[in-house]
């Protein structure tokens, strides 16, 4: 048996934002300050609500706890996740212990978060990954309205990691005709949308890519990325050449098209200060990723891909 989670309720396009009713008493989540908060909750049109902005960009265990210190007791009818994947995993985490239902709005689209079972909080300043039912929304609200003002690079860093999550959850060994009908068409909107400049479509695309990618895994392209991040290299930056070497790798069928697409939106050539075998040894301890690769990883293999992709053998 095959088994597909999404949230119950997903309002997505054009005004969903301001469209989609909230409950009264609400509390909302967030990292972003007062000026750009309140103009988005003007947008929404919410009413009577608590705000709790002080969520940090990468948030721990910590900050869950302090939420939970603060509005517990004020017994807010639901949490509304407003923002990046920071906010939406505060609350993802916290709304257990208010016994309340969760909301998440993404502000950025690329993580496809507000559609996954996924959250990621520092434990002891250490990121973990957490995969647990609980972390579902019970509804997402996905509007293209917050990319008005987001710098261009942001977007393109961000369309490009909903395209490899996309692409690598089809071609993971843990996906199903489900997952892999959705992350087809989920790389086929990004695709068109950005070869035909129509970013209006990236959040819709990136819907479809967490509903997919959400259900069974990436693969090594993220695998291989997470060397360049620890660099400081942006995620969805570091998966252009990563992904598409890996698609090369696993001889995928989206190897052209992705290749094509990283090439439109422009990004440069990568560089690594590790070693390579000591980098290829890191990536090597990723089993989450490396496992559901179509095709079995060794170290030489990576080393292989990584020489690739300093050299921009893409």
């Amino acid at each position: 048996m095959d088994t597909v989670r999404i949230p119950k309720v997903i309002n997505f396009g054009k005004n969903a934002l301001s469209e989609t009713e909230y409950p009264t008493n609400a509390l909302v989540v967030t990292t972003a300050p007062p000026d750009l908060s309140g103009k988005w909750l003007d947008k929404m049109g919410i009413q009577n609500y608590m705000l709790f902005d002080k969520v940090t960009p990468e948030p721990s265990i910590d900050d869950v706890k302090s939420l939970i210190s603060e509005f517990k007791d004020k017994k807010p009818s639901a949490l509304i996740g407003l923002g990046g994947g920071s906010s939406m995993d505060v609350v993802k985490y916290a709304a257990q212990d208010f016994g309340v239902e969760k909301i998440l709005i993404p502000t950025t689209f690329g993580t496809g978060a507000e559609m996954t079972t996924y959250c990621v909080l520092k434990f002891d300043g250490k990121k973990k990954l957490l995969h647990e039912n609980r972390f579902l929304a019970d509804m997402a609200v996905v509007d293209s309205y917050f990319m008005d003002g987001t710098p261009k690079q942001i977007i393109n860093n961000s369309v490009c990691d909903a395209c490899a999550q996309a692409t690598e959850g089809y071609d993971s060994k843990l996906g199903n005709d489900l997952t892999r009908t959705l992350c087809k068409q989920a790389f086929d909107v990004l695709y068109d949308a950005i070869m035909n400049d129509k970013p209006e479509n990236y959040p819709y695309g990136s819907m479809l890519s967490g509903m997919g990618f959400g259900n069974c895994s990436t693969t090594l392209g993220h695998a291989l990325s997470y060397v360049f991040s620890n660099e400081g290299v942006p995620h969805g930056y570091s998966l252009s050449s990563c992904t598409t070497v890996a698609h090369k790798f696993n001889k995928s069928i989206f190897y052209e098209r992705f290749k094509e697409a990283m090439e439109k939106l422009g990004f440069e050539k990568l560089q690594l200060k590790a070693d390579v075998s000591e980098a290829a040894d890191t990536v090597m301890t990723d089993k989450g990723h490396l496992d559901p690769n179509p095709i079995p990883i060794k170290k030489e293999d990576v080393v292989k891909c990584l020489e690739d992709i300093k050299a921009g053998n893409l």
